[in-house]
């Protein structure tokens, strides 16, 4: 059923990788363990984000930027946590495959725009994370994100070039 390359990244059955030792979460734990997720990031409390992460969790952010390990995360995360502008995620659909361990979700992230031209006015960008759990932790993350977003009411095409620091 996977689409994957066999490497365990992206596909191939998780389920029959998953060995008898490990937690298989249900559908209702899922759930209520990313509400409790949802939460730590409406808090801005990024030690309780970390807390559903795996050791080993592999990141690709909506930039194709790549992360592995947790605290290779909570550091990259640090100072957006630190200087987090009132960001929120609005859950607006989640579905959840209890036999395979994964969860689609949809969130629209608003947040003061770090795009040019437009630093600090109100952005709304809608996006998808693919979430695959392990042993009752999240140990892929990969998010995807609409090319463009609204700002201060207006549609911005997302530019090409990463925002300056």
């Amino acid at each position: 059923m996977g689409t994957g390359n066999g490497d365990g990244e992206h596909g191939s059955c998780e389920s029959e990788k998953r060995g008898m030792e490990e937690r298989v979460l249900r559908r209702e734990e899922i759930k209520n363990a990313l509400e409790k997720w949802n939460k730590a990031w409406d808090d801005h409390d990024l030690k309780g984000v970390m807390q559903l992460f795996d050791e080993e969790i592999i990141f690709e952010n909506w930039t194709g930027g790549k992360m592995k390990g947790k605290d290779a995360l909570q550091e990259a995360w640090k100072s957006w946590f630190e200087n987090h502008g009132g960001f929120r995620f609005v859950s607006e659909d989640l579905f959840i495959d209890e036999a395979e361990q994964k969860v689609l979700y949809q969130w629209l992230l608003e947040w003061p725009s770090p795009e040019k031209g437009y630093e600090g006015k109100k952005e709304q960008r809608r996006g998808v994370d693919v979430i695959h759990f392990r042993d009752g932790k999240i140990y892929r993350k990969y998010t995807y994100s609409k090319t463009t977003v609204e700002i201060a009411g207006r549609r911005v095409k997302l530019s090409a070039e990463a925002p300056e620091k």
